[in-house]
């Protein structure tokens, strides 16, 4: 005990005394961004710079990125130059979806670069070649004048750009519209904003000529003192900075001694203690250890194991007062309940505080891995969570309409002439299906959702959809196939045969695709296929009747379908759904097949096989502790 103490005082002394950790050169971040300097740093060495890029020393295919705020958002870095100055190029991965997938939601918002947090008044962003663009309502019909351009390709909007945009004339006449602040790769011109409007930003890092002065010539590091003013820390020392170096190592010093004996008298006393009260103690501690829950230390190995985890922690204090003490309640679900909240910035979230019961550690420990990994329109943010003790919860960003259930079942009667026409039921479609293509091939790691349904569709204040709950999704390398699992999850009505039984396939991302499908049935059917009773090789299952109807080239006669317009967009959503849910998983497409069959001519289309309804068992199924029910 007492070789301890005296090992723990040396170790301290010389802590405090000995050399500071000093910051290298340069770092090198693999062969796609090289090696790079201060402002620069690692997320390893977050003290030698002022912008922290991750992934440094991961495999090359790994992606590096960066946080610009404390909001969770993150940009991958695709190159870094340094030659003249720091010039950054970071890809905002939901615009670049955007522009791949040619979705107009790309010109509805203003595109600025927020000031990361760590540069505090060091530093700034000056983001190069930005363009302005207007969108216009349709019905303004404004005519482009010389050297101006129009793209009237977008659903109920028209975007007007060009070189010469602020003439009072011009000013005058787009008013009413929209104006919107984007980067471009090339100068604005021809007809088509897709072609130079850029996801890949360039931005200069620019110093304040006090931190310049600080790293460059004192050899330095920028940092804000105790009372957040700028001071230049951990000087190297010269001689014109002896005295002030002499009185730095005497009062750290004195530091050192007072810090040291304090640890002594701490661990005397408490070796004291132990060997007076040895059964007391050992009770204590038997009994902290065996209120520690298998799940609280299977969260905990899992945070310490993913400590660079993009998403930020907070603590159950912050998350009442976000909620204001859950005040108001959003809806519960099997694993817990979700409340409306509010961030300090003003921001609206969604607080899922998951319950205390067995299972919640494995739903937990899925969100934060999974959506934590992701960054796309059409997937849910997760905010940041909170684990202290028993107390879990997620924070989403807040959706203002709700889940997509709402919308389409017949039977809720809350939104009885709310219900989604076609056209919103078909870009929702269509939202979804390029959501779990870049689950299924757009991550570093393929994500299998495991419970697409309704539910779990999440429309923001524009309709644009989102998928939600990762609580049974399951995470493989993208060249795995084929997954293994003890047990079936997901929701009865949405899970593909092969769940039930290996006789229909291996279990693999087309287990996506077939809840996919019998989503979009739902969706043009208005009705909830978790309705079991009904025998499957009845008339009145849906997807029998529906396939029947296709076959006979009968009308749908479904209620979506109100004007003429209607009956392609439902028939081909129909038809897409159909293959979706073939019983044989080599027989259904693809997330990016389904993609590109929604997006093209309904002419190049074929009737599916018949899919074997009567496959699914008739007598009642034992679910797994997995399976969950919708709400």
């Amino acid at each position: 005990m007492y070789k301890f103490v005296v090992l723990v005082f040396i170790l301290v002394v010389a802590a405090a005394t000995g050399e500071r950790r000093e910051c290298p050169a340069s770092f090198n971040c693999g062969d796609n961004i090289g090696n790079f300097s201060f402002p620069l740093t690692t997320a390893e060495r977050q003290e030698c710079g002022l912008l922290a890029i991750n992934n440094c020393y991961e495999p090359a295919q790994v992606d590096r990125w960066v946080q610009l705020s404390d909001e969770g958002k993150t940009f991958l870095v695709i190159r870094v130059s340094q030659q003249n100055f720091t010039s950054i190029q970071f890809r905002d991965k939901d615009l670049y979806d955007l522009l791949q997938s040619r979705n107009c939601n790309a010109f509805r918002y203003n595109y600025t670069l927020s000031t990361p947090p760590t540069f505090h008044h060091f530093a700034s962003l000056d983001m190069e070649y930005n363009t302005t663009l207007y969108t216009c309502n349709r019905t303004l019909h404004f005519p482009p004048t010389r050297n101006m351009f129009s793209y009237a390709n977008c659903t109920g909007i028209d975007i007007y750009y060009g070189l010469f945009m602020r003439t009072p004339q011009i000013q005058s006449s787009l008013a009413s519209c929209t104006k919107v602040l984007l980067p471009i790769k090339d100068v604005p011109d021809g007809n088509d904003p897709f072609t130079f409007v850029n996801a890949d930003i360039n931005a200069k890092v620019i110093l304040s000529q006090e931190c310049t002065d600080c790293h460059y010539k004192q050899r330095g590091q920028c940092q804000l003192d105790s009372k957040s003013k700028f001071c230049c820390a951990n000087v190297r020392h010269t001689e014109n900075t002896s005295t002030s170096s002499r009185s730095w190592v005497v009062m750290n010093m004195r530091l050192a001694l007072g810090l040291a004996l304090s640890i002594v008298a701490a661990l005397l006393l408490l070796s004291v203690c132990c060997l007076r009260r040895k059964l007391f103690t050992l009770t204590i501690c038997c009994f902290w250890n065996k209120t520690r829950s298998t799940g609280e230390i299977i969260i905990e190995s899992f945070l310490k194991q993913h400590g660079s985890l993009p998403t930020r922690r907070y603590k159950y204090s912050e998350i009442k007062k976000f909620t204001d003490d859950f005040k108001v309640k959003l809806g519960r679900g099997g694993y817990g309940t979700v409340y409306k909240g509010k961030l300090q910035d003003g921001s609206l979230i969604a607080v899922k505080v998951l319950s205390e019961v067995k299972g919640t550690a494995e739903e937990f420990i899925n969100e934060v891995a999974s959506i934590s990994r992701t960054s796309h329109v059409n997937i849910v943010s997760l905010v940041g969570f909170c684990f202290q003790g028993s107390k879990r919860a997620l924070i989403y960003e807040f959706m203002p309409n709700g889940s997509l259930e709402k919308f389409i079942c017949e039977e809720n009667s809350t939104t009885v002439g709310h219900q989604l026409d076609s056209r919103s039921l078909y870009d929702i479609a269509v939202g979804v299906a390029r959501g779990l293509n870049y689950l299924h091939r757009g991550c570093n790691t393929r994500i299998l959702h495991f419970d697409i349904k309704p539910h779990n569709i999440l429309l923001d204040k524009d309709f644009c959809p989102k998928i939600s709950d990762f609580g049974l999704a399951k995470i493989c390398p993208r060249k795995e196939s084929i997954v293994s699992m003890s047990c079936a999850r997901g929701t009865i009505g949405f899970i593909a045969p092969e769940l039930f039984s290996r006789n229909f396939g291996g279990i693999s991302h087309k287990a996506d695709v077939y809840s996919y499908g019998m989503m979009v049935l739902e969706m043009v059917g208005g009705r909830n296929n978790k309705n079991v009773e009904v025998d499957r090789s009845s008339e009145l299952y849906f997807p029998h009747w529906i396939y029947k109807r296709l076959e006979l080239d009968e009308e749908l006669g479904l209620r979506c379908i109100k004007k003429e317009s209607d009956r392609e967009i439902v028939r081909k959503m129909t038809l897409v759904s159909l293959w979706c849910i073939q019983t044989n998983p080599l027989y259904r497409p693809s997330m990016s097949k389904v993609v590109e069959m929604l997006e093209g001519s309904l002419e190049s289309f074929e009737l599916p096989p018949r899919p074997f309804f009567s496959s699914s068992p008739t007598s009642p199924i034992n679910y797994s502790s997995h399976t969950s029910e919708s709400l």
